[in-house]
């Protein structure tokens, strides 16, 4: 680098006199008092979560949908048939189970005394009465050959919100038919209640074991490997303590601590790699370790503020859906990466202050920091340690004189991995997806095999007539009975009942298929939208469908809704933020297209491995499933932040060498040769920290993790490292264009470190090119 350079970057940068700089100096210089409090702070939150902390459930309700109000009906006219109900399957391959129907009794009776039972009805006949013929198609709850059975068992509340340790309870009342030889599994949400507790230490293992190799691989340094990970742990334990005390004043989902976790790690690896490798810049260009630190956290620092600011504006998006559970999940997720935040601007500056110039004593292989290109002649002499241009530089010059084919190659390869995502199935997973060492997978599968998959999720078709004459109810009953009859995709639908009042009718009905199924759903749907309604028209009866997998189906309708919304919520919130930072309307308009185009892909690869059973089997899943509604919105929402994180850090240096020289070609080359090794190691580790995710028994995680592990890995590659330094040669200094006016209005923000482009006197202009 030649000597001039080198002195203007030493040189202090009033610029960076900020709240960054001054807040990176201070911390880098105070580092003690930093260290001690945030120690504090994280034994403090421990303390206060292990005393104070709530638990996570999966308890939502949906008003308003047709579902709920179904329940609502029920359990205002037949309070024993309304609520949450679970089977309790029971199997006997040896001898049919009214050989123990003394066994069957007690632990009928033993379960209604349970706190929280509404009722528990028995599958046997009553002791000296002729049992009745078995229905055609038999749908339980005995088997035709007496050997398989269920104990409906309906609770007041949902069974999976209970503490595991009402299953001892449960496990008692059950213990004379165990005793006996029977075969006790546990259905539905009661089977969700007895899963194994999950575990993410042993992915956070795997996670932290593939950053240090990367990390050690692409810098060198012992120290600069370990640290990030460090401060990344730090942070993401504190912000977990912070949403355990949350979970104590509302009802967050189980899945919740996984997603911050799986978050809050990678962006925390990421945020403090950006500084570490600046810093480590600093020392090489010849600043004391603090000023090094203070100029670290002015720039790669501000970078991880519009980061960060951008990734929870991004799931903060997720609250237009209007389902709490929804926006709670987007909710756990912004508070470990706040953590993260707060933790690289001071906690990261505070540990580069006390490791001061040691950051590369202990190492594995000369270490490298950023590459800053010496010449600017064309040449590709030299190399990273001496100064001029290397790998990545010649690779941007690659970029640069065939833009075209390397944007044709990066759309072309998207197009390819995202064509999966034209057939998405949303639905529900079913217990039929899980594992088999899980009790509600076994009952699941004895309740298929004896009374056909339908059973596991039967639906309660409930008529409320209160309003009905009583006169006119008798036809009404009739009409309604000639509706359903022979519904598609219907196995059967019992004998409408009436409840005790006599004000509603009732009838169940099972589906063809499993609750997953396609057909199921469109079961429901016809059943809620028109069957029914066309069985009481010309009355003042209502109709609903109603149950758990009913449930399931609204919340499907719901989030498929609000789905277009959502994202049009966050692609314009980043939008405005990328404009408002970069002061570029093309360049902001890219970003917002390119991370699309990313989602979109990983959304394809998700669809694939799963709905398509392309590799679903040897990641514990049995056969295809379909997506989990609420899972394209969350990747959507976090992958959408995430992706910025990578076009924010690429863009602030394309934006400060565009502010420097003026030259757009030259800047992008610039950037891409300092950040390509950091963004590629920082992306590798974010994708082993998601990717070790897939190990989780819980599918919906394993779809996270790797639909997560995909979209950053090819945002990384394909969109960072492709598409964006190929469109922004494209785009040369129109891609710094805003009209005017729009300038005019917009609040001034740096990108990076407070570089501005300067004042416009004109109309829209050519950006930082007066510059």
């Amino acid at each position: 680098m030649p000597s001039s350079q080198a002195r203007a970057d030493r040189a202090p940068d009033p610029r960076h006199r900020g709240v960054l700089h001054r807040t990176g100096t201070w911390c880098a210089r105070h580092f003690v008092i930093v260290l001690v409090l945030w120690a504090v702070a994280l034994a403090g939150l421990q303390v206060l979560q292990h005393a104070y902390g709530g638990d996570y459930s999966d308890d939502f309700s949906l008003p308003g949908t047709q579902s709920q109000d179904g329940l609502d009906v029920l359990k205002a006219h037949a309070p024993q048939a309304g609520g949450y109900s679970a089977q309790v399957v029971l199997h006997d391959p040896d001898k049919p189970l009214t050989s123990v129907s003394d066994q069957v009794a007690t632990a009928v009776t033993d379960l209604q005394k349970l706190p929280d039972v509404l009722s528990a009805q028995s599958p046997l006949p009553s002791s000296g009465s002729t049992p009745p013929p078995p229905p055609d198609p038999n749908t339980g709850p005995l088997s035709t050959d007496g050997e398989t059975a269920y104990i409906t068992v309906r609770f007041s509340v949902q069974p999976s919100t209970l503490d595991p340790s009402y299953l001892d309870g449960v496990d008692q009342a059950v213990r004379p038919l165990r005793s006996a030889g029977v075969t006790v599994e546990y259905g539905g949400s009661l089977g969700e209640l007895a899963r194994p507790e999950p575990s993410d230490r042993t992915s956070e293992a795997i996670g932290f074991g593939v950053a240090i190799v990367v990390l050690l691989i692409g810098f060198g340094s012992l120290l600069a490997a370990v640290l990030p990970l460090i401060t990344a742990l730090v942070c993401a334990l504190c912000g977990l303590a912070l949403l355990g005390l949350l979970a104590a004043a509302a009802t967050f989902a189980t899945v919740s601590p996984t997603l911050a976790t799986m978050i809050g790690i990678g962006v925390g690896i990421d945020y403090a790699l950006f500084l570490v490798t600046r810093h480590r810049q600093n020392l090489v260009d010849g600043r004391d370790p603090v000023a090094a630190a203070g100029n670290a956290a002015a720039t790669s620092g501000h970078a991880v503020l519009l980061s960060g600011c951008t990734v929870i504006i991004a799931l903060s998006g997720l609250w237009v859906s209007g389902i709490g559970f929804i926006g709670k999940l987007g909710l756990a997720a912004a508070v470990t990466v706040v953590t993260a935040v707060a933790g690289a601007l001071t906690l990261v500056p505070a540990a580069l202050g006390l490791i001061g110039r040691g950051i590369d004593r202990a190492r594995v292989r000369r270490p490298v920091a950023e590459t800053v290109p010496a010449q600017r002649d064309g040449s590709d002499e030299g190399g990273p340690d001496r100064g001029g241009p290397g790998g990545w530089h010649r690779y941007a010059r690659r970029v640069e004189r065939r833009p075209w084919w390397f944007l044709a190659g990066g759309v072309v390869l998207l197009a390819v991995l995202s064509f999966p995502a034209l057939f998405i199935q949303l639905g529900h997973i079913g217990d039929g997806a899980d594992p088999k060492s899980f009790t509600d997978r076994r009952a699941f599968d004895l309740m298929s095999s004896a009374f056909g998959p339908g059973s596991n999720g039967p639906l309660t078709l409930v008529i409320d007539q209160s309003k009905v004459p009583s006169g006119d109810r008798s036809s009404l009953a009739g009409q309604a009975r000639k509706a359903l009859t022979d519904v598609p995709d219907a196995l059967v639908i019992t004998p409408l009942t009436a409840t005790s009042d006599g004000d509603v009718l009732t009838a169940t009905a099972y589906s063809v298929a499993a609750p997953q199924d396609g057909r199921t759903t469109s079961l429901t749907n016809r059943l809620a939208d028109d069957v029914l309604p066309q069985a009481v028209s010309g009355t003042a009866a209502r109709t609903y469908v109603t149950g758990t997998t009913a449930a399931q189906v609204d919340f499907l309708d719901l989030v498929s809704s609000r789905l277009p919304l959502i994202i049009a919520v966050v692609v314009g919130l980043a939008f405005l933020v990328i404009l408002v930072v970069f002061r570029g309307l093309l360049v902001a308009v890219k970003a917002a297209v390119l991370n699309v185009l990313s989602i979109a892909a990983s959304y394809g690869v998700v669809v694939a491995v799963f709905q398509w059973g392309w590799g679903g089997p040897a990641l514990g899943v049995s056969g295809e499933v379909p997506i989990e509604s609420y899972v394209p919105m969350m990747m959507f929402a976090i992958v959408f932040g995430l992706s910025m994180d990578y076009e924010i850090f690429l863009l602030s240096r394309i934006h400060e060498a565009w502010v420097r020289t003026g030259d757009p070609r030259a800047s992008v080359a610039h950037a891409l040769e300092i950040t390509a090794r950091v963004i590629t190691c920082a992306a590798l580790i974010m994708v082993s920290v998601f990717a070790a995710f897939v190990i989780s028994d819980d599918i919906v995680v394993k779809m996270l993790g790797l639909g997560l592990a995909a979209s950053v890995l090819i945002d990384a590659t394909v969109v960072r490292l492709l598409l964006v330094p190929a469109v922004m040669t494209l785009l040369g200094r129109a891609a710094w264009w805003i009209p005017g006016p729009l300038d005019r209005i917009l609040p001034r923000l740096g990108a990076e470190g407070g570089a501005r482009p300067p004042e416009r006197t004109g109309g829209g202009g050519g950006g930082a090119g007066a510059a």
